[in-house]
Formats: C-alpha cells, sequence, structure tokens
C-alpha cells in the first residue's frame, strides 16, 4: 500500500473491497439457483441435469465476476487526484455573498 494513504483511506478500501466481494457471491448464488434450481429440485432429464448445472454455475460466476469489477471500478483514484467531474453534485455560485448563481 501507498505509505501516503491515511488509516481512513485504508480502511475505507477494505470495506469496498469486502462489499464487492460479498455482494458479488451473493449475486452469484442468486443467479445459479436462478437457473440451477430446475436442475436441483424440479423434474429435469437425467441427461439434461449436468449441462444444465455447468451453465448455471457458469452463469453465476460471471454474475459474481461483473459485480465485484463494477463495485471496484468506481473506487475513487490515486490519493491526491481530487474529486472527479462526476462527484461534484453542486457548485459555489460566481459572486462571494451570493446564494444563488442566478441573482
Amino acid at each position: 500500500m501507498s505509505p501516503s494513504r491515511t488509516r481512513a483511506e485504508r480502511d475505507a478500501l477494505t470495506v469496498e473491497i469486502m462489499f464487492a466481494l460479498v455482494s458479488g457471491a451473493f449475486l452469484g448464488v442468486v443467479g445459479f439457483l436462478a437457473l440451477g434450481g430446475v436442475a436441483l429440485w424440479g423434474g429435469l432429464p437425467g441427461p439434461w441435469r449436468g449441462p444444465w448445472l455447468t451453465v448455471s454455475e457458469a452463469l453465476g460466476g460471471l454474475l459474481c465476476g461483473v459485480r465485484v469489477v463494477r463495485v471496484l471500478r468506481r473506487l475513487p483514484g490515486r490519493p491526491g487526484t481530487g474529486p472527479s467531474p462526476a462527484d461534484v453534485v453542486w457548485s459555489q455560485p460566481s459572486q462571494p455573498g451570493r446564494t444563488k448563481p442566478d441573482s
């Protein structure tokens, strides 16, 4: 880790990584059960059961991977880069002392 990161920043990164892994695992399990439930508890014929579960496992893994990547890609950049334009929700008035930009 970079020595310029504060303890709070390292803790925030740890929380985000754990959130990405837990939510990705949950989404993967839900995706697997949604498709694989037919093979596990339904009346799927024997020859179809193996390939059906294989596709279900692939779907669950894909959903998990996509979720982890999407959560981790929204992490802030390196320290000192400042907020991105997407992070700025409001802007200061152009003239000091004014409360509304159009006044």
